[in-house]
């Protein structure tokens, strides 16, 4: 099992985290426009801020990933059913429409944004410049997808399950939206499935990470979807983990964890 190495210190709740070079970029909620804190990453030092115009501050952003590729953030913005980019210079961001209501984010290994909406059970793919590429209709029994994200095979991995539907699942989805592979079930725990699984990520080799928001916990699972171990425990977060990233360079797998009113978020990093 992995262990806590450090932890930013508490605040208003954090729907997303992610590291570029030596940046640490934290999407927090309860701003009205400077929503993105940008700490130096291993002394946690806050160094300035980007600004998002005309994003929501609570209940409307809901996750954030930075491109290398493209030098820029992405953040889905429920509130107006669109995806902001933001350039990580001082350029001014743009804004595109998804036609539904955007969830989680992740990129694709060819440097396009997937984006997950619950509503219609659907993924869609979309250039940096916001043209879409591709939907995925995914099957019936997919029920309220939280996160997709894409293997080097180029298939995807959603998980998803909320407390309306008995089934707790990290699937491995084909072009077609069909199931291939799945872990998971009725809700469970551990070796034997999940409760709520929320966010994931990914390493060099496809194995998943996992944040199960309602055992607080996070999982890894292999490529095939066959439960390795976990990675870090309830007593290590203390709080509910919800959004993952992982730096493989420094081997850290840093976690945004909220409290169990909603109320207060914190990153509590893992070396895995």
């Amino acid at each position: 099992m992995g262990h806590v190495i450090k932890t930013l210190a508490e605040g208003e709740p954090i729907w997303g985290v992610v590291t570029l070079d030596n940046h640490l970029y934290v999407l927090r909620s309860g701003k009205s426009s400077e929503q993105i804190e940008v700490y130096e990453v291993d002394s946690f030092c806050l160094l300035h801020y980007l600004t998002v115009h005309g994003l929501g501050s609570n209940g409307s952003m809901d996750d954030i990933v930075v491109c290398r590729h493209n030098r820029c953030a992405y953040i889905s913005d429920a509130s107006h059913n669109s995806v902001h980019k933001v350039p990580l210079s001082d350029a001014t961001a743009i804004q595109w429409p998804v036609n539904d209501q955007p969830l989680r984010l992740s990129l694709t290994v060819k440097h396009s944004l997937l984006v997950t909406c619950l509503q219609v059970r659907k993924i869609k793919e979309f250039t940096a410049d916001g043209q879409l590429l591709r939907e995925v209709l995914l099957s019936q029994d997919v029920c309220a997808p939280m996160h997709a994200v894409q293997l080097s095979s180029g298939e995807l991995t959603v998980c998803h399950g909320n407390r309306y539907y008995p089934l707790h699942r990290a699937c491995l989805i084909i072009s077609d939206g069909q199931i291939v592979k799945s872990f998971g079930g009725p809700k469970g725990s551990g070796s034997q499935g999940m409760h709520q699984p929320i966010h994931m990520a990914v390493d060099v080799n496809d194995f998943v990470f996992v944040a199960d928001l309602n055992n607080c916990e996070v999982l890894l699972l292999s490529s095939t979807l066959t439960y390795v171990r976990d990675v870090v425990s309830r007593d290590q977060l203390q709080w509910r983990p919800c959004r993952l990233s992982l730096d493989v360079q420094r081997r850290h797998l840093y976690v945004t964890v909220i409290d169990y009113k909603w109320t207060n978020g914190r990153v509590v990093v893992v070396s895995v």
